[in-house]
């Protein structure tokens, strides 16, 4: 758990935050799929390649240079890979959130999954030129606005 006296500037306590790679189309996809089902907007985003998504990657203690996972932190605690997305989709209405069945699986298993389409995202996927830039639509979903 990362120290709640020590947040980075652009968090506050209780704040959910959802650190994805703004140039990977699964991943930017992830944020745009986020941003159209959490109705009740508890996540906030924020690309790896941000400002605030280095000082948050910084104060977790993750690489600020490679992004092999996305990251999610909830009031100091930082979830990766399948644990990420489950602990997300926990929060996200029905129907969404019957795919949290997948704790069934043992975790070993579910992170390997998870890193076999991480590692190939670039290549299954492709990616942007430039990272994710929100619309006015989107307006306080970012941790930047």
């Amino acid at each position: 758990m990362a120290n709640l006296e020590n947040l980075p500037a652009c968090l506050r306590p209780g704040d959910r935050v959802v650190l994805f790679d703004g140039v990977c189309r699964l991943c930017s996809g992830w944020a745009k799929f986020l941003i159209r089902h959490d109705r009740a907007q508890r996540f906030k985003l924020a690309s790896v390649q941000s400002a605030e998504g280095q000082a948050i990657l910084a104060w977790v203690g993750l690489p600020t240079d490679r992004f092999d996972t996305m990251a999610y932190v909830e009031d100091g605690r930082l979830f990766v890979r399948s644990n990420a997305v489950l602990s997300i989709l926990t929060q996200l209405p029905w129907p969404w959130r019957a795919l949290t069945i997948l704790r069934l699986c043992p975790r070993p298993l579910r992170d390997w999954c998870y890193d076999r389409i991480a590692l190939n995202r670039y290549r299954l996927f492709g990616r942007y030129a430039t990272c994710l830039i929100p619309s006015a639509d989107h307006a306080g979903r970012f941790l930047h606005e």
